[in-house]
């Protein structure tokens, strides 16, 4: 920063030589001269004593300022001098620890072989930096980032040290904070899903002969309602109680949380008790939680598998825990299922059919549209088509819509597929319109999500506004599970701008959801499809035949058409026109077929006509 104090300076040296001949000049002239010159020199080393306390001054003031502690000691470790910050610091005055030992600072927390390294490193280098833990006044101990520097004299050998430390306590408190934010769960303070997978690798790695792992996934059955009906706090703390209760069950074992209202479970143990162990955390699980004054039992959900006869590996156990625990959703809820190799096939199946499926969306080429018309029971007549998604995989051929539907519908492909019956239907029918055929409506299915997640009014209106198509010749069908879905919310209004758009609405599979009266009168609906599973043993089944005519005159007390699903034999079609039944759909009539294969036929018809 500064030049280095000196007096070697040509004013200094003429003023000596001035100071040694004044007395031998010979007359007063030269002698005042040289007077002069001494003076001259004197003013000059006032002026750099003057500079060299100043710098000296600002030196100490911006040890004052800083942050960081600073602490001189001789080449005997003995403390000269420290800054205000080193008080701040270590709670040590100045006067309590002038001609100290350094080593009055130490924490006791290093061995005599780190200071050994330490000493040496300083005298071999001259440079010593790392961290420390030293004590304060008071006795707590600290960790501190300390950067020590060794000065030597003229002749080499070391005259002081001088040491440069940081407080870094909340630093290491941050570290600790983003460490358990990384690992724990927030609400439980349980592991999370990242440190439960280090969990697991490790005491997979650590298994002795004859022990094996207990592994259980957790699923508390229905906790929505919880939170719907008494608060989301109360819920979190349901949820706190639930892993604290979980944790003393197990205890020498690991519990964490994956997240929301699933758990899990490891124990290492030489017991082939497996089920035994599951059914007994069951039964402790499901004891009642005292909750603001009620009794609470929770349902609960359980995939299990057990290493090393299951994996050994921790994302393969995962993966096989969660379809175990898939598996026991799909049986009930409150059930629990051990994994088993079969559920692997199921699982890699289902994988790579999605990930087929993602690319058929993509590319748009495997998607199929099938129409299957409707006809007037009477005379046969044509009524309107019902537009079915088929899906012709390059590999497995036709895939039934029963196996990649519910696919679908569980990896939030609903609404992308729906919108591609949507634009590839109304595409057909413009397609028809301009050719003069078919001018009934062209029914085609919504589901669920496109109600939730979609923006299904604006999509249809562009759509037919694109292709030119009236809306009327675009009829929807949707499943009574959609109309009664918390999640699409109050339904009537949405389905009354639909009707006041030109839709026609009918309720599809009637018969094998939740069939209430009091929505079918308060729903804008026009027609409703009877469930091909009440065809299908008619006339013969008493049961079916009971409920087909009591569906019949329920439709026509209520104003609304009724299209029966599933007809393939003339006896169920006579017994339909019997029971006054206006239109039906199905193999006796016309098979689902592709739309240059209806035209085809069609056109045919008309030629015999």
């Amino acid at each position: 920063m500064w030049p280095s104090f000196s007096l070697n300076r040509p004013l200094v040296w003429m003023a000596l030589a001035a100071l040694a001949a004044v007395s031998w000049l010979p007359n007063v002239w030269l002698r005042l001269a040289a007077m002069g010159i001494l003076l001259l020199g004197g003013v000059d080393v006032m002026r750099q004593v003057r500079h060299e306390h100043r710098r000296r001054t600002l030196c100490e003031e911006a040890l004052k300022l800083s942050e960081d502690g600073v602490v001189i000691s001789d080449a005997a470790n003995r403390i000269v001098a420290v800054n205000p910050a080193f008080t701040q610091i270590t709670g040590y005055e100045v006067d309590e620890v002038r001609g100290q030992d350094a080593s009055v600072l130490a924490s006791g927390r290093h061995d005599k072989a780190f200071y050994e390294r330490y000493w040496q490193t300083l005298r071999t280098t001259g440079h010593w930096e790392g961290e420390v833990w030293n004590q304060r006044k008071h006795g707590d101990q600290y960790p501190e980032w300390l950067r020590m520097q060794a000065y030597t004299d003229e002749q080499g050998r070391v005259s002081h040290y001088v040491g440069l430390f940081t407080d870094i306590s909340r630093h290491k408190a941050r570290e600790q904070d983003l460490r358990r934010i990384g690992f724990e769960d927030p609400l439980t303070g349980l592991p999370n899903r990242r440190r439960l997978h280090e969990l697991m690798t490790s005491r997979l790695r650590h298994l002795r002969a004859g022990e094996g792992l207990d592994m259980a996934l957790i699923d508390i059955d229905g906790f929505k309602s919880v939170n719907d009906g008494m608060g989301v706090d109360c819920g979190d703390r349901v949820l706190a109680r639930f892993g604290q209760r979980l944790a003393r069950y197990v205890a020498g074992g690991v519990v964490g949380r994956l997240g929301g209202d699933e758990f899990m479970v490891i124990r290492t143990t030489t017991f082939d008790d497996h089920q035994a162990w599951i059914t007994d955390l069951r039964s402790h699980m499901s004891e009642p939680f005292e909750v603001e004054g009620h009794s609470l039992r929770l349902g609960l959900t359980i995939g299990s598998c057990r290493a090393p006869e299951d994996g050994n590996d921790s994302g393969v156990l995962f993966q096989r825990m969660e379809s175990a625990l898939y598996s026991a959703k799909r049986y009930g809820r409150n059930h629990d299922q051990r994994f088993r190799p079969s559920l692997d096939m199921v699982g890699s199946r289902q994988l790579a059919l999605v990930n087929d499926l993602r690319t058929a969306l993509a590319t748009g080429h495997q998607l199929e549209l099938h129409y299957q018309t409707q006809h007037r029971l009477d005379d046969g007549a044509l009524t309107g088509i019902e537009a079915l998604l088929r899906w012709r995989h390059p590999e497995h051929g036709m895939i039934s819509p029963g196996d990649f539907i519910p696919l679908a519908e569980r990896h939030g492909l609903m609404v992308p597929l729906g919108n591609w019956v949507v634009d590839h239907a109304i595409a057909q029918l413009s397609n028809w319109h301009q050719a003069g055929l078919f001018e009934v409506p062209l029914w085609i299915n919504i589901s669920a999500m496109q109600l939730i997640q979609g923006d299904m009014e604006s999509r249809l209106a562009a759509a037919l506004s694109q292709h030119r198509v009236p809306a009327w010749q675009l009829g929807l069908e949707l499943t009574e599970s959609v109309l009664l879905d918390d999640r699409a919310g109050d339904i009537y209004p949405r389905m009354e701008a639909l009707r006041k758009m030109g839709h026609q609405i009918a309720i599809d599979d009637f018969g094998t959801g939740y069939s209430s009266l009091s929505y079918l009168k308060r729903l804008p609906v026009d027609k409703l499809k009877l469930d091909r599973e009440f065809v299908r043993q008619l006339p013969d089944d008493k049961e079916d035949a009971a409920i087909t005519g009591a569906v019949l005159t329920m439709a026509r007390g209520l104003g609304l058409e009724v299209i029966a699903e599933g007809v393939e034999t003339e006896a169920q079609r006579g017994f339909l026109l019997e029971q006054g039944c206006p239109q039906v759909q199905g193999f006796l009539f016309s098979r689902p077929v592709p739309a240059n294969e209806l035209h085809a036929r069609w056109a045919k018809q008309e030629q015999l006509a």
